[in-house]
């Protein structure tokens, strides 16, 4: 019996030994086919995660530089306050790279709360703070570039959405401010994307025809210049944001609006002096863009 036990270890020895010989001599891409079910299963998990961390990261990225920007803006009111009852233009970065905003506006007493990247709910959320907090006359908002931009889950009623609800947060505090919407401009970087931006468009001004003290400006089909698209001059190098030409552009779109609605009329009443395009005759003066 000892022996047949000592045998039968022998037998067995061998065997689980040549099993793993057999193993051990198995080439490589003979295993990997024979598990290449699980391996793509396993590849494709990881790749997900790792989009998933990315976008996670992304998103608390830009969270984290907007409350910078923002809390750049309170520290530059603190040491120097702004004057009460101006216009406030904000939103995304063609607005925050509007250097010569506060220029091309004057004699309107305009501040510049623009903060790159930003979208319509981005704005909602920053709302009390950039602009209720200011207590304006007016607000100008241009949002829903990276709104509908590639990739984008928004749809342009969701962008159309969101703009209701800016003018709704607005309206709830300051019910006498005047709200203009810019509408979404034409870019050569987001050229595919331009039939949904038209849309969103469509749906923004239909809507603020329907309000008190709201109003849709289009600064996009001036863009055109009547062609089938704006010159190449209007954009900078990565062919979305705005060159000097095409800010001189909606300054000559928004600044005779502005001017004509909530101008320093009684400032010209009394100064008989002064030039005649401080009030309405600033249409004229400016350069036709229609």
């Amino acid at each position: 019996m000892g022996k047949s036990c000592r045998a039968q270890g022998r037998v067995l020895l061998f065997r689980g030994t040549r099993c793993s010989l057999r193993v051990m001599n198995w080439p490589i891409s003979c295993l990997i086919r024979r598990n290449r079910v699980g391996v793509n299963l396993i590849f494709v998990f990881l790749l997900v995660l790792g989009v998933h961390d990315y976008a996670v990261s992304t998103v608390l990225a830009q969270s984290q530089n907007w409350e910078s920007s923002i809390r750049k803006f309170e520290d530059d009111d603190k040491a120097n306050p702004p004057k009460p009852g101006g216009i406030v233009f904000t939103g995304a970065s063609s607005i925050r790279l509007w250097d010569t905003l506060v220029a091309e506006m004057k004699p309107l007493d305009v501040i510049n709360r623009g903060f790159g990247g930003s979208q319509y709910t981005d704005l909602n959320q920053y709302a009390k703070r950039i602009v209720i907090a200011y207590r304006p006359r007016a607000v100008v908002a241009y949002e829903g570039d990276n709104d509908l931009a590639a990739g984008s889950p928004k749809t342009p009623e969701m962008v159309a959405n969101d703009a209701r609800e800016f003018v709704k947060i607005v309206h709830s505090e300051l019910p006498e401010t005047w709200i203009y919407i810019m509408s979404i401009k034409p870019s050569y970087l987001r050229w595919n994307e331009w039939p949904k931006m038209k849309a969103a468009n469509k749906l923004i001004q239909d809507f603020a025809k329907t309000q008190d003290r709201v109003q849709y400006i289009d600064v996009a089909t001036p863009m055109f210049y009547a062609q089938d698209k704006p010159p190449r001059d209007l954009f900078v190098e990565d062919g979305l944001h705005p060159t000097a030409k095409c800010y001189a552009l909606w300054t000559s779109i928004i600044k005779p609006v502005l001017l004509r609605q909530i101008g320093p009329k009684k400032t010209i009443a009394r100064n008989a002096a002064a030039p005649t395009w401080l009030g309405f005759g600033v249409e004229s003066a400016m350069p036709s863009a229609r």
